[in-house]
Parts: structure tokens; sequence; C-alpha cells
């Protein structure tokens, strides 16, 4: 009996293949990422509700958070490997390319399945004359693996600069820990469960997780999983919030019953900890961005708390147009900043911040500190933070504040939250297993 071989898959039947949405979605997403500007967060809130299954969403984010954090390999290597370099409209070729690479090397993924839904999904993205060109690209990758490249290639020359001349001596862990998967941190809700109950849970359940003296409410999965699968989460017990962040209520050291302003509320996190904490804070959420207001109301319901809490959306550098001359006892002023600390979770930071943004930054936060630090009564206490590790935003903009306000004093926080600054704080990106932040706790004499 004659058997023909089966012959190509036409871009509709290699749509369907196993894992070839994926690939896909992928290309797409980092095409938009890379070549357009856009967000990560924003174009994989669209992209990941178009797969079903939980574990293509996994995928699609370790793709292209593997391809953000090794583009620099990734490029190079296609650089040495091709004759002809691909040009500015071949964006999502570039990308599934780079999706190759990535299932290769950072993910480890089966050789066989990965070239098999890589070179399918080229030919359903319309890629067919490539298609022949992509399975021998990844084929030599398989053969000579990607050449490692030092981590601070992947970042810009300006930010790798300015990161050296703070942290001199920090610089290269930065760069390495900014690269690395972060781990799941998350909020234990006082209001709802003890964090030794959800341990105990979790280790029945045989999830690997595990406590920390630095943080009272925080648990750390090493390995990321589904949330919903949490115990205690679709109720509430618990939250996504990294250590750094955490920590701030600590920082705060908030009064029974204190009168509060959360100045950049948005998404919630922050205001909800510091209302699990202690339900009779009078709270007032405030947020510039109306939009972003839902997510904050979302965040209340599901941890169960905040309804005596009033969320506003208004400019906090405009008291005038929201005050109701009523002062604070504690103001939280987690500033608007180039998210140089958060980049093992938004790798896309290294694509699109630049040095500009950094000027218009420090000048967006002091307008923020000198409008919010009125809004204090004698003898009140405001912390600043940012996801900054940036001296320009951080240690620097404090001491010119305090330079500029004879009124304002600051009370030092210790070694449980990062490097000694002067009159503040900075974690690093790693330590701790947290992300990089900034703390400085101001005072409003008498």
């Amino acid at each position: 009996m004659n058997r023909s071989r089966p012959g190509p898959r036409t871009s509709s039947s290699a749509a369907q293949a196993p894992g070839v949405p994926t690939r896909m979605l992928a290309a797409r997403v980092l095409a938009q990422v890379v070549g357009r500007g856009r967000s990560l967060k924003a174009e994989l809130a669209t992209a990941l509700p178009q797969l079903d299954d939980g574990r293509d969403r996994a995928l699609l984010e370790a793709l292209c958070f593997a391809v953000l954090r090794r583009r620099a390999a990734y490029d190079a290597a296609l650089g040495r490997w091709m004759q002809r370099p691909l040009g500015a409209r071949d964006a999502e070729l570039r990308a599934l390319l780079q999706v190759g690479l990535a299932q290769l090397d950072a993910l480890a993924l089966p050789a066989h399945a990965a070239l098999s839904a890589t070179v399918d999904a080229a030919r359903a993205l319309g890629f067919e004359r490539q298609a022949g060109m992509v399975n021998a690209l990844l084929r030599r990758a398989q053969r000579e693996g990607v050449a490692e490249l030092p981590a601070r290639a992947a970042f810009p020359q300006w930010l790798a600069a300015a990161i050296e001349q703070d942290w001199p001596e920090q610089a290269d862990a930065v760069f390495s820990a900014s690269l690395q998967p972060a781990p799941l941190w998350l909020r234990v809700n006082r209001q709802q469960a003890r964090r030794d109950d959800l341990l105990q849970q979790m280790t029945a359940a045989g999830i690997a997780a595990e406590t920390t003296a630095l943080g009272s409410d925080a648990l750390c999965l090493p390995e990321a999983m589904p949330v919903a699968a949490l115990p205690g989460f679709t109720e509430g017990a618990l939250s996504v919030q990294d250590l750094s962040a955490q920590q701030v209520a600590d920082a705060l050291q908030l009064p029974k019953g204190a009168r509060v302003l959360d100045a950049c509320a948005a998404p919630g996190g922050k205001s909800a900890h510091l209302l699990e904490r202690d339900p009779t804070v009078q709270l007032v959420a405030l947020d510039i961005d109306a939009r972003r207001l839902k997510r904050i109301s979302e965040t209340f319901a599901r941890t169960g708390v905040g309804a005596t809490a009033q969320v506003l959306a208004a400019d906090a550098t405009d008291p005038d147009s929201w005050w109701d001359g009523q002062p604070f006892d504690v103001i939280l002023l987690d500033a608007p900043c180039s998210a140089t600390g958060i980049i093992r979770r938004q790798p896309d930071v290294l694509l699109h911040r630049r040095p500009a943004d950094i000027e218009a930054l420090v000048a967006l936060q002091a307008r923020l500190l000198d409008a919010c630090f009125g809004l204090l009564k004698p003898g009140g206490t405001l912390l600043y933070a940012t996801c900054s590790i940036l001296r320009e935003e951080n240690q620097f903009q404090i001491e010119a504040f305090l330079q500029r306000t004879p009124r304002a004093g600051f009370l030092p926080l210790d070694e449980r939250f990062g490097h000694d600054c002067w009159a503040g704080r900075q974690r690093l990106p790693g330590e701790n297993g947290a992300d990089g932040f900034f703390y400085a706790r101001l005072l409003r004499k008498g």
C-alpha cells in the first residue's frame, strides 16, 4: 500500500494545532510591546482571556516575560545566525523567533513540541514562506544554545549607568535580580484568617510556602501558581502583594482609629492592608485616574474592608479641589515613579523608560510632597514611598524637600526596610526576596 506523506499544514489548520494559539498570542503581544511601545500589562490583559486553559495562560505570561528579560541575548543570536536582518515590518516574525528561543533557552520546554508549535504558529500568522527559516533557526538554537550576556546588557545604557552611579557596590546584583522571576508574595487578611492556619492548609495541600520575620502578614511561595487555587484566596483571606509593599503598613505605624489619606491609592492594595489591620481607620483613598477607582472598590469588596472608606477621583497636587479642610493624622504618598525597583515584574520598563521621564517624575513627586504635607496635622506623619531604586527620586528628593520645608523633619526607620539613605531606607531588587522599594517617614513639627 502506498502511504503519502502528509503535506505541510495550511495557515488555518496550523492555527488549530496544540500550543499554537499561545505562541501566536505571545508573538502578537511582544510585537506590540517592543515595536509599538505598548504596556505589557495592558496587552496581556487583552490576550489572556483568549485562552481557556489556565496552563496556556501561564505559558503565555512566561513566554512574554522570558523574551523581555533575555531580549538582548536573543537579538544577538539572531543577528549572528541570519544572513539578512529582519526589518521593521517583521515585528511579529521577530517576536515569534524570540518566543521560540525562549522555549528552548529560558523555559527549557521539550524541543520537539516547542519547534513544532512555533513553526505552525509562523504559518498561522501568515509567514508560510518563512516557516522553513523559523525551523532552521530554532534547530540551530537547539544544537548550539543561546550565548549568555552580562545582565547589564539588558538595560539601556543610561539606566545602567545611573544604577552604577547610585549603587556601585550592588549594581551587578541589581542587574541580575531584576532579570529573575519573582516569587509569589501573599498578604494574609487579619480580619479573616491567621497566617499560621493558612500556612498549615497550604502545607496539607502540598503547596510550598514560607513565612518571614520581616512581614507579620506575609507568606512567600517560591514558585508562582494560579492564585484561585490557594486556600482562602477566593474568600478574600489572601491577596497578592510583594513583601516590600506590605512593609508600608509597618512603616506607617498608624494610631488606632487614625484619619488617613492614601494619596495615590489605586489599585487599593495598601489601603486594604491598612483596613485589614485596623477597621477603625478613617480612610480617604484618592487617585487622579477615575478609571482606576473601580480597582480600589473591587479590592475592598474582595477583602471585605472599606465599607466606610471614602474613595475619590481627584488630583492630590490640588487639595483645594477635594479636601474638606480636616487635617490627617497620617498620609501615605506612594508616589508615581520610574518603577526601576520592579523590573522583574514589569520587564517592559527596560524598553519604555527614558531619561526625560525621570526629570518629569521628580518634578511631580516634589509637587505631591509639597501639597500632601500641608494636609497633615501638627505631629502627623507622611510616608513617602516609591518602587524606584534611583536616588534622584528617593534620597535626593527627600533631602530637597526637607531643605525647603522648615516645619518638616524625619523619623528614622530601622534596617528591616533596607539600606540607610539618611532620611530614608532603600531595599534593592531581590533583597529578602522582595522588590526594590524606598521608604521615608516625615514628621510635621508642631
